[in-house]
């Protein structure tokens, strides 16, 4: 069965990083002074604010999340977009999911790829509306109009059938949207050498077995296969938890909160050494007889990113697509 190159390819760049590095020691230590390590199964079913009607127009609503789902942090000085939703202020990933819903609930059918095809901004800024503005709000825009077009030109205007095509492989579903929706080609080169992250490519698998109960439209055989997602938030907690270190000129950048250029040796360095960090934690938990997945660790880092314990340090900014 097909793998994913995302492994080998940041191991590449781990072996030859200058400004990033992974202190196997530090993983000893958090495992020996957490003995077994309390990582929860990523939970199953809807999560809050996600639509939901159990039906494939779910399926169809997780693509249209996903496709959209990167970069939320606001300049210096600048609000914090927030979407109100009920009783609930909310910020970040949550606003995007409620902003999504509420369109839903609205009875704008954002699901269909002829209305992604043809949106235009004043319907995305009616969708999106809040305090504040959305980073990336042009990109977006382009990304939704784009993934509606292709799925009118490719997949008879659903994205069930990209489901059907991947065959309940989610290697071969990353494949699929990786090679014909470019916002989700998430890969980059490094030395000369290409590099595969496909970070919401994976997620939106991961979003659709979490959704579905593993069942239906979330049905995949392979989900193991899958490796951690290689954003700003991880990076971010693994560093407080000493498992990856930066160099004094990279720390210092990202502590005046200045931008690194996506696709640079810097951010490349970052991500790759994310993915490699999570996957030598599984590694040595497995050595240890706890058997977790990559995705289950990324869940519980994540998890980890929301309690300010964890953001003394700043994460990277990059203005990106692809996280």
């Amino acid at each position: 069965m097909a793998s994913l190159p995302v492994l080998s390819s940041c191991l590449t760049v781990v072996e030859q990083s200058q400004f990033v590095r992974i202190d196997a020691a530090a993983i000893s230590h958090l495992l020996n002074s957490n003995s077994p390590l309390e990582i929860a199964v990523p939970p199953q079913g809807v999560a809050p604010y996600h639509y939901c009607d159990g039906t494939g127009v779910t399926a169809e609503w997780i693509f249209v999340l996903d496709t959209v789902n990167h970069c939320f942090w606001p300049e210096a000085g600048s609000p914090l977009w927030t979407v109100h939703y009920g009783n609930e202020a909310l910020s970040g990933y949550w606003a995007l999911a409620a902003s999504l819903k509420r369109a839903m609930e609205e009875k704008i059918p954002i699901h269909q790829a002829k209305i992604l095809s043809t949106l235009d901004s004043q319907a995305l800024a009616h969708i999106f509306r809040g305090s504040g503005k959305i980073p990336l709000f042009e990109e977006r825009l382009t990304n939704l109009r784009k993934a509606g077009q292709v799925l009118m030109d490719r997949f008879q205007g659903s994205f069930i059938h990209v489901l059907e095509e991947a065959g309940g492989s989610a290697v071969e579903l990353v494949h699929l949207l990786a090679a014909e929706f470019a916002s989700f080609n998430d890969t980059t080169t490094y030395h000369g050498n290409k590099v595969y992250f496909f970070k919401r490519a994976q997620l939106l698998v991961q979003d659709l077995w979490t959704t579905f109960s593993g069942d239906t439209w979330g049905d995949f055989v392979d989900l193991e296969k899958l490796t951690a997602f290689a954003d700003y938030k991880l990076p971010q907690v693994l560093r407080h938890l000493g498992i990856i270190r930066y160099e004094p000129e990279l720390a210092e950048l990202i502590q005046r909160l200045e931008h690194i250029p996506s696709g640079s040796p810097e951010e490349v360095e970052i991500r790759a050494a994310t993915i490699w960090a999570v996957e030598l934690l599984r590694r040595e938990l497995g050595r240890r007889g706890q058997e977790v997945s990559s995705t289950q660790l990324d869940c519980w880092l994540w998890h980890l990113g929301q309690d300010d314990t964890y953001r003394s340090l700043p994460y990277h900014r990059t203005r990106t697509i692809f996280y």
